[in-house]
């Protein structure tokens, strides 16, 4: 389905991200693995490897745009393209506003939002050249909704959602398509402090009654940088169990 195809996915070395970086090398991408951890790093690009595909891990960090510059010549020269652009790195800096520290506000917005505009700007240049692209933007059901205690991740996720509907437009007369997901809660080991009371409070906030797994999103991400949908630019795609009906 992405033979020959080269995707850079940003926070790609555990979670959401590897998941993505692994569903893509399964369908024929080479990846450039982006994450702050070397180790989570070597080990994605091994995973990679042994799908038979090739994979270049890069240590940054995404909310410094030279950072992001710097990921994105090198993936070109290590394999001449980049046709594919994952947006997942993300933190969290949870608390009531009242309580909310300036710095957490401002970790949360420079990983979260700031490094989208650093790696879609790093990368449309080259998307242009080509004639073509995709950019897939790791929002958040929370975007979409709101979330007590979550002002700043909140703002954040919602900000990628307005952030994808104008690159969509500024982009579409090149070829480059720009769509966003929102995922609901995914067990990763971000979710893995919710004690048993929580997860059943949870539970009725969900409609399918079941936390989604990384996979999920991957396959929503593989569709959006397939040619299943080469008429698809501009959209935000819950993958959130029905949560955001």
């Amino acid at each position: 389905m992405l033979n020959g195809q080269v995707a850079l996915v940003t926070g790609a070395g555990r979670g959401i991200g590897r998941a993505i970086a692994l569903a893509l090398a399964k369908n024929g991408a080479d990846i450039v693995i982006s994450d702050i951890m070397k180790e989570s790093v070597d080990e994605a690009v091994k995973e990679v490897e042994a799908l038979g595909r090739k994979a270049l891990g890069i240590l940054g960090d995404v909310s410094k745009f030279a950072d992001c510059e710097a990921m994105v010549n090198a993936g070109k020269d290590a394999f001449g393209k980049i046709d594919i652009l994952v947006n997942n790195a993300g933190i969290t800096r949870d608390n009531l506003i009242m309580r909310m520290s300036e710095e957490d506000w401002d970790a949360v917005i420079a990983v979260n939002l700031k490094s989208v505009f650093n790696c879609c700007k790093a990368v449309c240049r080259l998307m242009m050249k080509q004639k073509g692209g995709r950019i897939i933007n790791i929002s958040s059901v929370v975007g979409l909704m709101g979330n007590a205690g979550q002002a700043n991740y909140s703002a954040s996720k919602a900000g990628i959602i307005g952030l994808t509907k104008t690159l969509a437009k500024e982009f579409a007369s090149r070829g480059i398509l720009v769509n966003a997901i929102a995922p609901g809660f995914i067990r990763t080991k971000m979710t893995d402090f919710l004690n048993d009371e929580q997860r059943a409070a949870l539970m009725k906030l969900i409609p399918l009654e079941k936390m989604g797994e990384p996979e999920d999103v991957a396959n929503a991400v593989l569709f959006l940088a397939s040619p299943l949908s080469s008429y698809i630019t501009g959209q935000v795609i819950p993958v959130d169990g029905g949560m955001a009906i």
